[in-house]
């Protein structure tokens, strides 16, 4: 009888340790950045490695860290770690920067979306001109995604450039 309780405390903490640990998500390691860029193009690559090393984090909802990111937790996290300072809301990070056309669209712009049906409401952070990382709430982890999805240039609204001129 002691055998089979053993083995029942044994399995129930292994599960528990299992489930504790699919419960946590350590995160990607991401390296701060190792010196002044040379370039705005420059620090705008380095900022899309940065945010494209979060792929994979959950959203949460006010997120703005490593452990969970919303969309402009993640924009505001990601610069921070650059030296870059943005505000934390989609509104003001739209003001933010200076507009650029779609097809200017490089590593490190920000691409802003209308989800609400109330102007800009989402942002992602540009990989290239077709492509973006962003933490959408649908299917729960920050993601790359493509610029010509139905779905993303349905609501595209408009591009910022934060890093200055390129």
């Amino acid at each position: 009888m002691l055998g089979r309780r053993s083995r029942q405390i044994g399995l129930i903490v292994v599960l528990a340790a299992w489930a504790a640990a699919c419960a946590t998500h350590p995160g990607p390691r991401v390296l701060p950045p190792t010196g002044v860029a040379v370039s705005a193009a420059g620090a705008g690559s380095s900022v899309a490695r940065t945010a494209r090393a979060y792929v994979g984090v959950p959203y949460r909802l006010g997120g703005a860290s490593p452990s969970g990111f919303d969309c402009s937790g993640l924009v505001a996290y990601v610069f921070a770690q650059h030296g870059v300072t943005v505000p934390r809301d989609v509104r003001s990070q739209w003001q933010a920067g200076q507009p650029i056309g779609l097809s200017a669209i490089r590593p490190g712009d920000l691409i802003f979306f209308n989800t609400s049906g109330r102007g800009p409401s989402h942002v992602s952070i540009a990989l290239d001109r077709q492509s973006f990382v962003h933490a959408p709430s649908a299917r729960g982890v920050v993601r790359i995604e493509s610029l010509a999805s139905s779905y993303w240039s349905a609501r595209v609204v408009g591009a910022r450039r934060v890093l200055g001129r390129r």
